[in-house]
């Protein structure tokens, strides 16, 4: 920890929420004519290097001044008056859940930022496109940040309208239908999710998040619990994915542009599951224990479920499109998310905040992957990949098969990587669910977890097998010289590799900052 005053703190903390608005303004004007370069979109795709990278540093300055003696106490703390009449305040802070988040939402910005400099997809105007990206950005930033119930919604739907647009416009084949899928599902979500917030604040008479979440449920009945968690639940269980409402994923993942699909995965589906942890679990709390038993069954399904279209779309001769496969892929693994909730025990819900970390950098890597093996093939369908000789890029590409291979494993739960350790803390919550939960049933769903792991491994060794085996004599005869890691790529993906090893083989770090706010978040605002 870095000794930073309060005051240095909280204007840290609205710079990171506010400074990308100001920046996608700024993208929007004429670039001054010394900073223009070698050209005007040169010059804006610098721009959303620098902006995002700016904010990266305000993020790791708030992390190093961040108080780790005290993770569970909300610091950098702005609390200004908003709306007087609905008693809505300008409430934004951090704790240990809210901070790895933050910090990962602003990494994978920065990288796919740099990225689209080298990399731009096709599609519009490259300024409203880092317009967009950093309209995104203080939309999912303020996610984290706010304590107020109606700005967490206003910051909520403040996501959908651009990652629309950069499905939409800068999109593959399908994208119009996936971007109107997308949106569609996510906003009658929203509206649901609107109806329980409002609920929450009208009858408790307060929209602050941490006064509701001190008093504990306390001021609700149990019926207005229930109504609100159902509410509420089903506008997170749309943004997680929850199965089965997770049916405009697949398609929006394949649509949308690598920095879109990397976004997607990487950060808003963690807003869905975030809001479970931070709104539902410590302001309803006998609502969400009286669903917590369905919740967890839709998680255990949803592990198997994901894992088990990702075999079929593996499989030879069934066209399976990788970027398809890694979407599905997300719905199990945020299944052992949804199963570490459910439980409603600490070692759970901190199983659940690390998963959420770890798959934001395993599959953001992933998508990145596909996407080069996109654009060096000209497709991701696995088919036509694999060959008759399979792409074969241990021998015609090898850093780029063996950083495949990493994530891969990443992916599956290999100990000693991220990936393992939030999966198994969510199975071990299973195993012991919170009291009045019914453990026959936690255990059921533990063993549909454990099987949707040997699932897992299954389909990703057979992409390893089939993406990185092969001849690579009879590959290059046939396709030609194909391009390993660039630099840009190697910029953009390193990050994401190196902190998938420090998670997997330092734990600490992170449950460090999540355990003592997760303990508080239960026991009711009470440290």
């Amino acid at each position: 920890m870095i000794d930073i005053s309060p005051s240095v703190m909280q204007f840290l903390l609205a710079f990171i929420v506010a400074a990308p608005l100001l920046g996608a303004v700024a993208a929007l004007l004429p670039a001054p004519p010394g900073l223009k370069g070698r050209s005007p979109e040169q010059a804006v795709l610098r721009h959303g290097v620098t902006v995002t990278g700016v904010i990266l540093a305000a993020a790791i300055a708030l992390a190093l001044g961040f108080d780790h003696d005290a993770p569970s106490r909300f610091q950098a703390t702005t609390d200004i008056s908003w709306i007087q009449a609905l008693n809505v305040r300008i409430h934004l802070g951090i704790d240990g859940i809210s901070l790895p988040l933050l910090l990962m939402t602003a990494l994978l910005f920065f990288l796919c930022a740099l990225y689209s400099y080298f990399k731009l997809p096709e599609g519009p105007s490259p300024k409203a496109f880092v317009a967009l990206l950093l309209v995104l950005e203080s939309g999912t930033l303020a996610t984290f940040a706010v304590l107020d119930l109606l700005l967490f919604f206003l910051a909520f739907e403040m996501v959908l309208i651009p990652m629309y647009f950069l499905i939409a416009r800068w999109g593959g084949a399908q994208r119009q239908a996936a971007a109107w899928r997308f949106i569609l599902y996510t906003l009658l979500g929203s509206v649901v999710m609107l109806l329980g917030l409002l609920l929450i604040g009208l009858n408790s008479g307060t929209f602050d998040m941490v006064a509701l979440a001190s008093d504990n449920g306390r001021e609700l009945t149990h019926t207005t619990q229930i109504l609100a968690v159902l509410a509420i639940g089903i506008g997170l269980a749309v943004k997680t994915p929850m199965w089965p409402l997770h049916s405009w994923l697949p398609d929006a993942h394949t649509a949308a542009p690598t920095v879109g699909s990397v976004l997607l995965a990487g950060v808003l589906l963690k807003m869905g599951t975030y809001g479970f942890v931070r709104i539902l679990l410590p302001v309803t709390p006998d609502g969400m224990a009286t669903f917590a038993p369905y919740l967890g069954a839709f998680a255990a399904v949803g592990i198997v479920y994901g894992s088990l279209a990702c075999l079929s779309l593996a499989r030879k001769g069934n066209k399976g499109d990788l970027k398809r496969l890694i979407a599905y892929s997300s719905v199990g693994h945020m299944g052992f998310v949804l199963l570490g909730i459910a439980s409603m025990t600490p070692t759970g819900v901190n199983g659940a905040l690390f998963a959420n970390i770890a798959h934001g950098l395993i599959t953001g890597l992933l998508f990145f992957l596909v996407g080069a093996l996109k654009d060096r093939y000209g497709t991701a369908d696995l088919d036509t990949l694999a060959g008759a000789t399979g792409a074969a890029l241990y021998g015609r590409a090898p850093r780029l098969g063996a950083l495949l291979a990493f994530a891969a494993v990443a992916s599956l739960g290999l100990p000693g990587l991220a990936g393992f350790w939030g999966e198994m803390l969510a199975l071990f919550g299973a195993f012991e669910p919170a009291e009045g939960l019914s453990r026959p049933a936690f255990l059921t769903y533990m063993a549909f977890g454990a099987f949707g792991t040997l699932l897992t491994a299954a389909y990703l060794l057979i992409v390893v097998r089939r993406v990185c085996m092969g001849d690579p004599k009879a590959q290059s005869a046939a396709t030609g010289a194909l391009a390993d890691i660039q630099h840009y790529e190697f910029a953009a993906w390193t990050p994401l590799a190196a902190l998938t090893v420090l998670a997997g083989l330092w734990p600490a770090v992170l449950l460090g900052l999540t355990d003592p706010a997760v303990q508080k978040l239960l026991a009711g605002g009470t440290s």
